[in-house]
């Protein structure tokens, strides 16, 4: 357990640097303030613990080593995420739908964090790079899912609470229109770094 602040700091740096989830959740709780957004905050945090899950038990490594996956996996979720970037780009200002549009759904927080390249890139490295319980593997995967449980959604939640921040500027067209474009592009960019990194 002595590894424990080393682990927490980098997860807190890892799960907190801005990614295609993070900018996700920033721009949905300027969208549609906070509240609205807990079910999408949620979905990211459970497609995370799958993430984990399927980090820890090395499944990853196997199927990204068989011929052919990894150009599969790296389109389908660049094509996702360009989605995602032009939903954010497009969307209307909060004045001109009276809040009608639909906020981001738990389901669409689960399929973002399990396709999501920087989360497994993260996940890997934080449980190859700590043990937190020497000589008990399932015990030592188990911990680091629970502290990162914790970091994750602490973490999801200055994002979220920072995104709905701006809720007031998406009522303006032009300022809307701006942060639109904003979030849609550092959302492309950070899933061009998690790609190509």
């Amino acid at each position: 357990m002595e590894a424990l602040p080393a682990f927490i700091l980098a997860g807190l740096a890892l799960a907190g640097s801005p990614g295609p989830a993070n900018l996700s959740l920033a721009a949905a709780g300027a969208a549609f303030g906070a509240r609205r957004c807990l079910g999408y905050l949620a979905g990211l945090t459970f497609g995370m613990i799958g993430v984990m899950a399927v980090t820890a038990s090395g499944l990853v490594g196997l199927l990204l080593a068989l011929p052919g996956v990894t150009p599969v996996v790296t389109v389908a979720s660049g094509l996702y995420f360009a989605y995602l970037a032009w939903r954010i780009a497009t969307a209307p200002p909060l004045a001109a739908d009276a809040g009608a549009r639909r906020e981001p759904s738990f389901a669409a927080g689960l399929l973002l964090s399990l396709v999501n390249p920087k989360g497994y890139a993260a996940m890997a490295a934080l449980f190859s790079g700590f043990v937190l319980v020497r000589g008990a593997l399932a015990l030592d995967a188990a911990m680091k899912i629970a502290v990162l449980f914790v970091v994750i959604i602490a973490v999801e939640f200055v994002w979220l609470l920072g995104g709905a921040a701006l809720t007031r500027f998406f009522r303006e067209p032009r300022a809307n229109r701006r942060i639109n474009l904003g979030f849609a592009a550092l959302l492309v960019a950070s899933v061009a770094a998690a790609l190509w990194a």
